[in-house]
């Protein structure tokens, strides 16, 4: 065994714990892959309208968006441990209550407090990881299956939503219920307790928690809903958000225990990988929702076929362990990052000549090569924005991360609709088709972006790995953490 290898073997203790942390991570990504299979079955069974079936989905990312960087910051003042065991009980206890409602409304309520839940619950669960592993193989080793779960949770919700929804969509909101269960008696029984943090000096910046969590809440409900409602509510909404966060900023720069220390943006690394993370998102999420709406509206494939025809995206799961380490070690954060964008770039390039009537083989080449994009650029991303941060602002950089993430999505979601709505003249096949050629443009766009964002991690010393402490020499002397 080399020196490497040995310094990234984990004992059993420590497999129990990122089993636990993967699963929960699992648990979030199959619970929204599950509910978007579900929707048109939960919309016939409560009578729902379109715009209260939007808001569904909307209420999760609303708590999910507007809450991070909070939760983030929560699991370092507060605890850990404390912060991922007590949010996934609230996760566990409103998935439930969800599949129990019977007016739109109460669901919409639960969707929200368990994305609230998952906000708090999905940084704790990084911070734990970013903590518990030494930062070098041990660390990337830890991350890279992390993320390989995250992207698994998601494949794997698409079909598993599709055989429950056939048989009642209820169980879409109670399968959940379980594995969070088993997931919260093993975190109980095998993630070790961590003393109190150290609060002294430190005060709950309760003031720009609520300035920033409704800045953010104002930004993700104006891009996501901004294919749904009027441009001078979308303009009012984000411009309302940004004046809230520029409040937030000068907040933060006047206060002694800040929410968000503003000189970890100093750090060139994390805020780099905090953008290409926001455009990568962006992209993958867009297309998705691209392509699904052209199997089922044009193509006319059921729910149950477009998720078999989906999962093979999910080929990260087994790459992002297997493969994406080897090449890191090799190659360095930076080279894999930009190799993925570069692939996420060439599959969106592959279905601009979209056809009325493709084939599974001729969609599979472009579906298949961004499940390979997928694993090089999403675990390497999570290493670099968390890696030289200091122990007691681990929680803050895994928010920062997923906040970027999930406002990524939301510009997606929100930006490929409105271009397909604009250059969709019709109903008729043909402008259907026109429609969707014209948004894939915006997925494309994006990880081009993010790929020259990327590339300015190339410079230097950026590519290579140090090979005998195992610790990554992809940052250069501006990207160091500055001093608190």
């Amino acid at each position: 065994m080399s020196s490497r290898q040995a310094a990234a073997a984990l004992t059993a203790r420590e497999w129990g714990v990122l089993l636990i942390l993967c699963g929960a991570i699992f648990l979030e990504g199959i619970d929204v892959a599950m509910l978007n299979v579900a929707l048109p079955s939960i919309r016939a069974d409560l009578g729902l309208s379109t715009g209260s079936l939007q808001w569904v989905m909307s209420a999760y990312v609303l708590g999910y968006g507007g809450f991070m960087l909070v939760g983030g910051r929560a699991a370092d003042l507060f605890g850990r441990r404390r912060m991922f065991v007590f949010w996934l009980s609230v996760f566990l206890l409103f998935s439930g209550l969800g599949g129990f409602a019977t007016e739109g409304w109460t669901l919409i309520v639960a969707r929200f407090v368990t994305g609230v839940a998952a906000a708090f619950m999905a940084p704790a669960g990084l911070s734990l990881i970013t903590t518990s592993f030494e930062e070098g193989p041990q660390r990337n080793k830890a991350l890279l299956l992390y993320s390989g779960t995250a992207a698994g949770g998601f494949s794997v919700g698409l079909v598993v939503g599709g055989l429950l929804t056939s048989v009642g969509w209820r169980w879409v909101f109670f399968a959940p219920v379980v594995l969070a269960a088993l997931i919260l008696l093993a975190a109980l029984a095998l993630v070790p307790g961590t003393p109190r943090p150290d609060r002294t000096g430190r005060s709950v910046d309760l003031a720009g928690g609520l300035t920033v969590t409704a800045a953010v809440i104002l930004l993700v409900l104006g891009v996501e809903r901004a294919g749904h409602t009027s441009l001078l509510w979308t303009l009012g909404t984000l411009g309302a958000g940004l004046v809230l966060l520029a409040a937030f900023i000068a907040m933060e720069r006047r206060s002694a225990s800040p929410l968000v220390r503003l000189g970890i943006f100093r750090s060139g690394a994390l805020v780099r990988a905090n953008l290409v993370g926001l455009l990568f998102a962006a992209g993958f999420f867009g297309f998705q929702f691209l392509v699904v709406l052209y199997l089922q509206e044009l193509r006319d494939w059921s729910t149950l076929q477009t998720s078999f025809a989906m999962i093979v995206i999910g080929v990260d799961a087994i790459l992002s362990p297997v493969l994406t380490p080897r090449l890191v070690n090799r190659f360095g954060n930076a080279r894999v990052i930009f190799a993925g964008l570069l692939l996420a770039s060439l599959s969106y390039a592959l279905f601009l000549p979209l056809g009325a009537d493709w084939t599974y083989l001729a969609m599979l080449p472009g579906l298949l090569t961004l499940g390979i994009a997928f694993s090089l650029a999403y675990g390497p991303l999570t290493i670099v924005a968390t890696e030289g941060v200091q122990e007691e602002e681990q929680g803050l950089a895994g928010g920062l991360l997923y906040t970027s993430f999930q406002f990524g999505a939301a510009i997606g979601l929100s930006t490929v609709t409105a271009v397909n709505v604009s250059a969709t003249a019709s109903s008729s096949p043909a402008a259907l088709l026109h429609g969707y050629r014209a948004a894939l443009w915006v997925p494309l766009a994006a990880a081009l972006l993010a790929a020259l964002i990327g590339a300015f991690g190339l410079r230097g010393r950026s590519a290579v790995t140090v090979a005998a402490s195992g610790a990554p020499a992809d940052r250069t002397a501006d990207e160091l953490p500055a001093a608190p």
